[in-house]
Formats: structure tokens, sequence, C-alpha cells
């Protein structure tokens, strides 16, 4: 996978390696594909390191002061090795490939070799004492930079915003994931709401069941025999042998449920589940809406 983005910086201070992998780790929560410090080998060439340099889409230098000491009077410490392969590949990319993060550095202090190029900076310094520091205006920046995009905002579309539409779709591709609506214990009470999915599955194996209901009056539901089940039967007796409960199952493709009452379900492997119907709720649509939903307790019996 192509990187996106290259970050380089000096090990100034364990807070200020912690620093640079936040901002890492805010880029690729973006979506980038970001590399820094691990697994370099700064005895590599040309294929090594330096190549994927050359390949990333973008570089990113964390200038403090220490870096720019380093790179300027330490050539073989490991930013003064990435600094000159960095700026060996400078020649041949455009202006636009490189920008740096002043940090630490109030006067914006670039190493030697990069003085005369004047590359785009973002202003990463803080000011305690005026309770001025970075954040999001600022990683927004270096999104606009990466993406190409202009300084001027004018057009420009929050992330928050970008944010929010995706949340909006995972919660759809959640709805209609078949998963959202499955339990594969052999007991258990589950709410399911009706209209959101056509079948609520519980147990798994030869022992799984595709229930499914619709709304029939304000205590009662619909029971299907569908999603693969071969027969269902309103059990009508408050007390029932699990060895003869079979008995209650008809031929017929429904059966009506109140709250309360019990069910006895036949899968095609002849494996049978019990179903009580706790909670019946019909849809409310009004200013504060209520989906239409049943709440079922199931037993699916082992050994019979």
């Amino acid at each position: 996978m192509k990187t996106d983005l290259f970050i380089s910086y000096a090990w100034t201070s364990e807070a200020h390696r912690e620093w640079v992998r936040l901002l890492a780790s805010h880029l690729d929560l973006i979506g980038y594909t970001v590399k820094i410090d691990e697994g370099v080998d700064y005895g590599s060439s040309l294929n090594g390191f330096m190549q994927d340099i050359i390949e990333t889409a973008h570089v990113l230098l964390i200038v403090d002061e220490n870096y720019v000491e380093r790179v300027n009077n330490k050539p073989d410490s490991g930013v003064g090795i990435e600094n000159k392969w960095i700026r060996e590949a400078y020649i041949s990319k455009p202006p636009t490939w490189l920008s740096v993060v002043f940090v630490q550095n109030t006067e914006r202090k670039l190493p030697d070799w990069l003085n005369k190029h004047n590359p785009k900076g973002f202003d990463f310094n803080s000011n305690s004492d005026k309770n001025e520091f970075p954040g999001s205006i600022q990683v927004d920046a270096i999104w606009r930079w990466i993406e190409g995009l202009p300084a001027d905002r004018k057009h420009a579309i929050p992330l928050s915003v970008y944010h929010q539409r995706t949340a909006r779709l995972e919660r759809v591709d959640i709805f209609n994931d078949p998963t959202h609506y499955a339990n594969p214990a052999l007991n258990g009470s589950e709410l399911f709401r009706f209209k959101d999915h056509v079948h609520y599955t519980v147990g798994n194996g030869d022992y799984q069941f595709k229930i499914v209901f619709s709304g029939c009056s304000e205590n009662s539901v619909y029971l299907y025999r569908e999603g693969g089940l071969k027969a269902v039967g309103l059990i009508t007796v408050p007390d029932f042998d699990p060895l003869t409960v079979d008995s209650f199952l008809t031929p017929g493709r429904f059966v009506s449920l109140i709250i309360g009452q019990k069910a006895v379900l036949l899968n095609s492997k002849g494996v049978l589940c019990v179903i009580k119907i706790d909670e019946v709720q019909q849809e409310v649509n009004s200013k504060v809406y209520i989906p239409a939903h049943v709440k079922f307790s199931y037993e699916i019996l082992e050994g019979y």
C-alpha cells in the first residue's frame, strides 16, 4: 500500500515523541497511510528507506529546535540521515511534496538546507500563558495541504460533517447486517424491531430458527411459518410436557399470540423451540417516535 505521508521528527523527549504519535494517529483516523520512525533502517540505501521516501506522496517534518540542531550539526543522527535522503528526493519533487510543522519553535527555525525553499509551514506552537494550544484547526490545515486544497475555506465542508455522514451510513449498515438480528445461544430474551429486518435468528447449526413476526394488535403479534420453519403452533395450556409439545404444531401459515402466550416452532432439522411473548409495542408515529417491536424469550429444546 502506498504511503500517503512520511513523518520525520527528532526524539527530543518522550513527551514530544508521544505528541508526534498522537498527531500521526489523528491523520490515520482521517484515513491516511502514515509512515513514521518504526522499522527505519538507517543503514539502508536507495533500495530501502530512501526508496520509500521517493514513493511517498507527502513528507512532513516536525521541526522543533532540537530537530534543527540535529539536522544542521549532527548529520549522522537519525534525522540527519533522513534529511540527507529527503533533500536528494526533494530536487525532483514539486514544492507541495514537503511541508513542516513548527512546534516548540516560536522563531520558526528551519534546517539550513531548507531555508531557501521556504516550504509551507503549520504553526503548532502553544502559549499556555494565553491559553493558546494547537488543535483541530491545524490538523484540518494539514489535511487541506495533503489534498491540495486552497487555504481559503470558502467552499469547505467541515470534516465533522463527513464524520456525521459516515456515522449515518455505518448505523444503516449495522441495521442491514443480518448478524445484528441474531443470537446463537440456545435460550435467551430478545427485543426485535420487526419492521427493521425480515426475521430474527436464534440458535445455531441444526438448532437454528429464523423467527418472523408482524404486528397484529396493541397486545398481540403474528408469528409466521416462514424463514425455513416447517411448522408453528400456539401452546394452549399453561403447563406442557416437552416430550409432547409438538402436538400443538399446526399446518397453518401463522399463529396469533398475545402477551404472555407461548408458541412452539419446528425447524427443518426436526428441532423444537418454545417462545413466549413478553412485550408488544405498536408503532407510535408522533413527536416521540417509538418503533413497532416485540420482546420475546425462547428456549431451544436440545434433547427432544
